[in-house]
């Protein structure tokens, strides 16, 4: 709000100045609701792990995890998404430091680790086809895809969010605003980690051991 002081006459000019009443806090309102969105997408993730609980053994005659899953390929993608995790902590402590070439190089790498989870998950995709085992074979099919292809669409937004950042860092540097939102993205990639450490123990590990 602007505010004027009335002097008398023959005294020095009105001073004006400018006070925020408003007293914002943008980096815990923004945080908060960066907290709120990961709670929400908690809820998606628990009710599609509900739904392959239920529906995860009927195979319709069809295909079971044993006969479809290769557990050394899920594990190199697992790595993949592990190794990615440990990167962008990395940028985060170069962050820290204000090192912006550094903080740009652990970010590359962690889009690299990302690309390669998801270009082997969609390789994963498209040789379950090849087998016979698309979605509508069986409800097993059905919910493993939906589970597993909505964390793949969550990494690959991730991905697109990381690129954007990283030209926002270049274009203006490490500034308060900038590392908010690589601390926002720093907090989505761990919930993706953890999300998949999940699917691999609940979907991939159990569904061959059974």
């Amino acid at each position: 709000m602007m505010h004027t002081e009335t002097a008398p006459p023959g005294t020095a000019a009105p001073v004006f100045f400018v006070t925020d009443e408003e007293g914002h806090h943008s980096e815990g309102s923004t945080m908060l609701g960066f907290w709120l969105y990961l709670m929400s997408d908690c809820l998606i993730f628990a009710t599609l792990f509900a739904t392959y609980g239920v529906l995860g053994r009927n195979y319709a005659a069809g295909p079971s995890p044993k006969d479809l899953f290769d557990l050394t390929g899920i594990a190199v993608n697992t790595a993949m998404l592990l190794f990615s995790s440990i990167t962008y902590g990395f940028a985060m402590l170069e962050m820290d430091k204000d090192d912006q070439r550094k903080t740009q190089m652990w970010l590359a790498v962690t889009g690299l680790f990302g690309v390669a989870f998801v270009a082997l998950e969609i390789r994963e995709f498209v040789h379950l086809f090849h087998e016979g085992a698309p979605p509508w074979r069986s409800a097993f099919l059905s919910s493993f895809y939906t589970l597993v292809g909505t964390h793949g669409l969550h990494v690959s937004f991730g991905i697109l969010w990381l690129v954007t950042l990283m030209v926002q860092v270049k274009k203006y540097g490490l500034v308060a605003a900038n590392k908010r939102r690589l601390m926002c993205l720093s907090m989505f990639w761990h919930f993706l980690d953890l999300i998949w450490i999940g699917v691999f123990t609940v979907v991939y590990l159990i569904g061959v051991l059974e």
